[in-house]
């Protein structure tokens, strides 16, 4: 017989290193003479698209595209630490070193641009689509390449930055509990449907809907992936993936014996995108990697336990768990 259930997990994560821990990040920044720039980190992008956001960062910032921006990153040769691709930090912290160069370039870009355009004010200076001029006033821009240019060639300018950006956190004070061990802090919620068969004990998840407050979407498609790639990566730890250790050794070491997740195990999944804007940081943006996998597990494990009663205590919830969990409740047991 199959039967449904439907369950709920919540989650609150602190990301960075935590605990007071410096947790610093770097960036250098240039501004070329062809009107594009060049952001450098040691931020390295395992797939979850820091690149493209620190990208887009820079582009916002300085009126260009994110294809006129050149990411170097994780050359331990020519770019600056940032710390470990881990704990959800480099959209916010190496975001924020990125933020904080660009500005810094920009800045110098104002003054040469207010002084070029006989404009009091460096604020007076607008970057937008590409061009460089006096705020309100269209007929006195031009194109940044061309400023840019000049400002190499006739004055010897150079449009170069770097800065650095460490996360505001102060160890917790084990006598009062007191502290701000991480920050910021991620939040979300997420609701499984399942599909448990008391015949075989097998577990179908059939639905994930995942809200998740990121304070503001940098990339609104690679949030979508992020909360897509952490569900998947939950439903592998509810249901399926498990080290096997005799004597110090694993058993199984490859991917015969050792289950993840397919594209057909992948359930429908409904991505809820809250946004709620980090004052700290970059453009009110927060992270959203390990918070998108963590309410997965508890939302299927609470389904299972809605849909047949029992209480799965240890992941994963295997067929054979299930079955001699419902075995005890025959029994007159509690199951689990």
């Amino acid at each position: 017989m199959k039967k449904r259930g439907t369950g709920l997990g919540c989650t609150w994560y602190g990301t960075g290193y935590g605990n007071g821990f410096p947790d610093v990040s770097s960036a250098f920044v240039e501004i070329h003479d062809d009107g594009t720039a060049a952001v450098l980190t040691g931020a390295v992008d395992v797939g979850q698209g820091s690149s493209t956001v620190f990208a887009q960062i820079a582009a916002e910032e300085l009126g260009l595209r994110p294809e006129d921006i050149l990411v170097c990153s994780g050359d331990t040769d020519v770019t600056p630490d940032s710390g470990t691709t881990a704990a959800t930090r480099q959209t916010y912290n190496t975001g924020n070193a990125v933020l904080k160069a660009v500005r810094q370039a920009k800045l110098r870009l104002q003054e040469f641009g207010a002084r070029k355009f006989s404009c009091p004010s460096p604020e007076g200076i607008e970057l937008k689509d590409g061009m460089i001029g006096v705020r309100g006033d269209p007929s006195r821009s031009m194109p940044l390449s061309e400023l840019a240019w000049e400002a190499r060639l006739l004055h010897g300018e150079r449009f170069i930055s770097a800065s650095s950006f460490t996360a505001q956190t102060t160890a917790v004070n084990l006598e009062n509990g007191q502290g701000a061990p991480y920050w910021p802090y991620a939040f979300g919620c997420q609701a499984a449907e399942v599909e448990v068969d008391t015949d075989t004990g097998t577990v179908r998840v059939l639905k994930i809907a995942a809200a998740h407050d990121l304070g503001r979407a940098v990339n609104l498609t690679q949030v979508e992936g992020q909360i897509a790639g952490g569900v998947a990566q939950g439903v592998g730890y509810a249901l399926l993936e498990e080290v096997e250790l005799a004597e110090g050794r694993i058993k199984n070491p490859a991917f015969a014996r050792y289950l993840i997740p397919t594209a057909l195990d992948v359930p429908e999944i409904e991505s809820m995108i809250v946004e709620e804007p980090e004052d700290t940081g970059p453009y009110g943006a927060k992270g959203l990697g390990e918070p998108a996998m963590l309410p997965t597990i508890a939302a299927i494990i609470n389904a299972i336990d809605a849909a047949v009663g029992v209480r799965i205590t240890s992941l994963p919830a295997t067929p054979e768990k299930i079955l001699a969990a419902l075995a005890e409740k025959q029994r007159g047991g509690s199951g689990g």
